[in-house]
């Protein structure tokens, strides 16, 4: 039972930290790891599952967003909005592979809404960013905590 929350709250952090909201999953992913109680390979498709989930939440608020562009509370004025999608345009979706990035890499994803990408290759791309990512970290966390 306990294996089975913990993959839980793994998904779960991993998943809002790669919304809008500022969490670091990482953090989580690492300290479960150096536990050596889990597989490290389910710990790490488990939090790129869940950092994918989030980007597909921002995905999602991206591709209803254009509908409040003219409210006050906007986060974007027509000028920004502009720049943003024709730096999209310009890039397309291969972009999306920066979604690992932090903070930059959620707006990326919204971004992607807004530009009506196509799901699945939202999927595709996004998880192979989040899973380099994930990696990445822990390889990172491998090499200077060990």
């Amino acid at each position: 039972m306990l294996e089975i929350v913990t993959y839980v709250g793994l998904f779960v952090t991993s998943m809002v930290s790669a919304s809008l909201v500022p969490l670091h999953s990482e953090v989580a992913l690492v300290g479960l790891i150096f536990t050596e109680r889990f597989s490290t390979v389910g710990l790490i498709l488990t939090a790129s599952l869940g950092n994918t989930a989030g980007g597909v939440l921002n995905w999602l608020i991206g591709r209803g967003i254009e509908t409040f562009r003219n409210r006050r509370w906007f986060p974007l004025n027509e000028r920004q909005l502009n720049r943003a999608s024709g730096w999209y345009g310009k890039y397309g979706k291969w972009a999306l592979l920066l979604a690992w990035i932090p903070i930059a890499g959620d707006g990326l994803t919204v971004l992607a809404g807004v530009m009506k990408e196509p799901l699945v290759p939202f999927l595709v791309l996004v998880f192979t960013a989040k899973l380099m990512r994930c990696v990445g970290t822990v390889l990172l966390a491998a090499y200077v905590l060990v």
